[in-house]
Formats: structure tokens, sequence, C-alpha cells
């Protein structure tokens, strides 16, 4: 942790999280002559892939399109190893980047920020953390992150097995050494996906305990030689800019044609490319699949083929495809020979669809027939509270002592992900009624800070203390997420966009769904038109 006696006690910006976002945010508005100030709960900067560290973490976005575009000495200067970037990889990278910048000596680590109380009459934040620490900021910035509240199901007995127990998102940095042990995994979600491959090569026996199945295409990792590195660095200019129009945010554009104008031979051409590419951008193969349900089955009709044929057992295969959702609709998982690990003998599946966990005990889990699996080793692969989750745990109170959790009581409330009515001055980066999850999360990082960026110094410029999102604005930008979502097939699963995996969770779809691109040319026709939404406070 550092040295908070070196820190003032009152500064411009505080910023809460050190992943992409915040490292970003700190330097951006650091280099504006900004006084920012960031905490972070973990001991390092990295957010997400400091604290999931499970066997096979690895993104799900190309490398060469997951690293940040503000500066083009960083960009030319880096080199990634492969494809698709593993976690020890991206943790070097932020580390590089912390270390170009020197983004660290504004933060304080090991640290959580508890609470952060509006001062109606100066509209300046009272921010405290765990570690006693009180300050004073202008501007309150959350860059939390979406995925980093960890969730554990509510099974009885959850406390009470003798063995040991993991997170996939709390992994020990030191790593586990699963040989020759019986290992349970409890979800098959992308660290459940991820995971259970390599566990599988080290455990005498594995188990894994299937929730819901999921759509999954294999990374089609490759390494990158300095041949590729030196074409996709050539080729950055014109890869930015085509990541910036598109709805993810990267450069794969979707088939100019709706799915049933091309002919079968240019469908299967179509699906076969996309399935080489690997990862999550089959969803995105024609600009109907998410929106049709017969153009989504013909997507779906493709995997299911293209994943049967690597399943030994039909039995198997039958519970491992799924059918309860259209596929895209919640992430599509990216995989290195996730479904041939059932092809081992030392692998087990468990669809607890079938047969739920009635509960846990010393010796292992008893499932709802009255079978006991004897285990050694649990690894909750189980998610997290997602979006909103890491927001909620801190106490935030804007006008008139409202907490920010009651304002959200009914889901997140938001004018374009930025703002909301009552807490002026604080900004929620990359998170709730922004592209967000759906979309490359470091451009949305650089979309959002950079806006902001801009926001204050329009402030200062024109004389304003703050800016503070109207209720209207709020409200029609609310049912503006709702309407892009229900336009969609995305409203069909019980996905985590929803909120659907946490208990008693508002079932409201969390990001905005019309598309990265089209999200910024939104945010920016806002400041053009001198923040229309925003109520602008003068000093």
């Amino acid at each position: 942790m550092s040295d908070t006696s070196t820190f003032p006690r009152s500064v411009d910006v505080v910023v809460v999280g050190a992943g992409v976002t915040g490292l970003y945010a700190v330097h951006k508005l650091r280099g504006m002559g900004y006084s920012v100030r960031g905490f972070e709960r973990g001991a390092d900067v990295g957010g997400v892939w400091y604290w999931n560290r499970y066997p096979g973490a690895r993104c799900d976005v190309e490398s060469v399109d997951y690293s940040y575009s503000f500066d083009e000495g960083l960009q030319q200067e880096w080199d990634w190893s492969e494809k698709y970037a593993t976690q020890p990889e991206i943790m070097r990278y932020l580390h590089h980047v912390a270390d170009r910048f020197d983004i660290r000596r504004d933060y304080t680590f090991s640290t959580s920020v508890t609470s952060a109380e509006l001062d109606e009459e100066t509209l300046r934040w009272t921010v405290r953390t765990d570690g006693g620490e009180v300050l004073s900021a202008r501007f309150c910035v959350f860059a939390v992150g979406c995925l980093s509240s960890t969730h554990l199901p509510e099974v009885a007995g959850i406390g009470d097995f003798a063995g040991a127990t993991y997170h996939t998102g709390e992994w020990p940095h030191e790593g586990v050494d699963f040989t020759g042990l019986r290992v349970g995994v409890i979800g098959t979600g992308s660290s459940g996906i991820q995971s259970i491959p390599l566990i599988a090569e080290q455990a005498a026996e594995l188990t894994v305990f299937q929730r819901s199945p999921n759509y999954s295409i294999p990374a089609g990792n490759k390494p990158l030689d300095e041949e590729a590195r030196r074409e996709q660095k050539a080729g950055y200019a014109e890869r930015r800019r085509l990541s910036r129009l598109s709805g993810g945010g990267s450069p794969h554009m979707a088939h100019p044609k709706k799915t049933f104008e091309a002919s079968e031979e240019e469908r299967r051409a179509a699906f076969e490319r996309r399935w080489e590419l690997g990862g999550v951008l089959y969803s995105k193969t024609f600009p109907d699949q998410t929106t049709d349900l017969a153009a989504n089955g013909v997507a779906r009709a493709f995997w299911e083929e293209k994943v049967r044929a690597r399943i030994e057992d039909p039995a198997v295969a039958d519970l491992l495809v799924p059918t309860d959702h259209p596929i895209g609709t919640k992430r599509i998982v990216t995989d290195s020979d996730y479904f041939e690990t059932y092809n081992r003998e030392n692998v087990r599946l468990v669809s607890l669809r079938g047969n739920p966990i009635e509960r846990i005990d010393a010796r292992g889990i008893v499932l709802a027939d009255g079978e006991h699996v004897e285990l050694d080793a649990i690894v909750f692969a189980t998610g997290f509270d997602a979006m909103t989750g890491a927001v909620d745990r801190i106490e935030v109170r804007g006008r008139g002592g409202r907490l920010l959790t009651d304002a959200w009581s009914a889901g997140p409330r938001t004018y374009l992900g930025l703002g909301t009515d009552g807490f002026p001055n604080f900004f929620s980066l990359a998170g709730a009624g922004s592209p967000s999850v759906l979309a490359n999360v470091i451009l949305c990082a650089e979309q959002h800070v950079d806006w902001l960026a801009d926001c204050l110094r329009h402030l200062d410029e024109h004389g304003y203390t703050a800016i503070e999102a109207t209720e209207e604005s709020v409200a029609d930008w609310v049912a503006e997420c709702r309407r892009k979502a229900e336009a969609t097939l995305m409203m069909s699963a019980d996905s985590w966009y929803l909120g659907a995996n946490i208990p008693g969770k508002p079932r409201v779809f969390m990001p905005y769904v019309g598309g990265f691109g089209a999200y910024g040319q939104i945010i920016k026709e806002v400041a053009d038109s001198g923040y229309k939404g925003f109520g602008l406070i003068a000093g």
C-alpha cells in the first residue's frame, strides 16, 4: 500500500479502480493538469485480470485489439505473443503501461473505497477508505469494472466442505496444483469452460456440475510471428478506425447481407470464416443474427454440427448443447479443447437441471438422487454479480443523502451510462447503460475517458462547478436501452446481462445493445450540443 501521508487531502478527481479504465482515466486526467488520486482494492494494477488467474484465463478479443490506442509509441513497442492473450500476458502488458506512464504513483493499493458522500453546498465528494483515510474531491469517477464482484450460489452446507475450495474470480496468485485430486467444478460459464480442460489434465478425477450449457467457440489460437506483428502494427490506424465504427469494438464487420439474402453456400462460408476466427464474434456473422430467430437458428445449427463432431458420446453431447436460449444471447465463450475434454476417461459431466445439488458436506457434494460425489477440492466457476455488484458494495450518497443503491433499486438508472440524476460530478465508466461488456472494453474505456476529459475541460472553460444528469434524460435513456434490448433476442436468455444469475436482482438488461460505434456517435452528439440532457451548474 502506498504511503498516504504523501498525498493531498483534497484533489480534483478520485478514481476508484485500477483496471483498464481506471489506469487510462488517471493517466489522461493527470495529463490535463488535474490532481488525481486512485484507489484499488487489489495489491497492484490489472482489475479483473488481477483477480481472475484461474487456469486457462484468456481474453476473447484478439490481443492486437485488446490494447490501448491512445499512444502510438505504446502500440508500436508492445509485442503480443499469440492471437488471444492469456491472463499472465495481459498482466505483463498492463504492468508495462503502468510503468511506462508512471501511473502507480497516484494510486493507493490494497485499499477499498467504502463510501462517497456529496456535500450539497460545495458539490464536492467526501471519499472514505477502509484504511481510515478521508479526502475531498470535486469529481468522483468509478472505474470498478463489470465483472469484479464474485458470486457464490446459495447451497446448503457450502461452508461444511473439509477439502479446498476456490472461486475462479479470486484465484490464488501462487496457482493451484490439482495433481492426483478428485476435483469438482460447479459452473460452465466462461471461467468454467476455460479452466476445465487444464484442470482435467492434472486431476485424477474431474466432475463437472453443469447448471446450464453454454455456447463456446474454439479460440483457434496461434502464436504471432514477427511478420504477423509487423503487419498488424502497420495496419493499426485502419484497424482502429474500423473498430470504432463497429458494433463490438473490433475491426471485423458483419456479412453485408442478411442471413436469408445469402445463398446456403455463402452462409456456410461466412460461418466457417467466423469459426476459424474463433471466439465471441461468431454472434455477429450476419447482421440479423440476434434479432431474427430463424436467422439465429441457422447460425445455431452450424455451431451444433461443429460441436457434436468433437464429442464422442452423443448422450454427453445432448447435455452440452444448449436448447434454452438463442446463440449469442449469452456471451459466447472462447475456449481451447473444451468439448474434447469430455472424451477423457477421468472427466464426468453431471447436469444439475436433471439432478440438482441437494447439499455440500465435509466429503463432497450430495445430489438430489442421493449420489454422494466425494471430492478433494471444489472450484466455484459461478461468476459475478455483474455490472452493478462492485458499485453496490460502496456506500454512495448523493443529494438529500440518497443512496445510489436505492436510486438503482429497480435496476441501474443512468444517462448514457455516465451520470445519474441526484449525483452531480459522479461518473461511472464502462458499466451499465453503455456497451461495456458487449464490446472491446479497452476501447470502451478510452471512449468514456476521452468523453469525460472533454466534459471536464468544457466545465472549466465555461466557469461551471458541476454537471448532473437530469431526471428526464435518465428516464429516457433507461427506456431507450430497454427498447434496444427488446428489439433483439437478448431478452430471451437468463443471462448475467439481465442479472438473472443473482437471486432477487431486478431483471433489467443492463448494457446498451445498440452497438459500440452507434453509442460513440450518440455521446459525441451530446457533447457537441453543449451536454444536452445534463444540467450544468455555475460556480
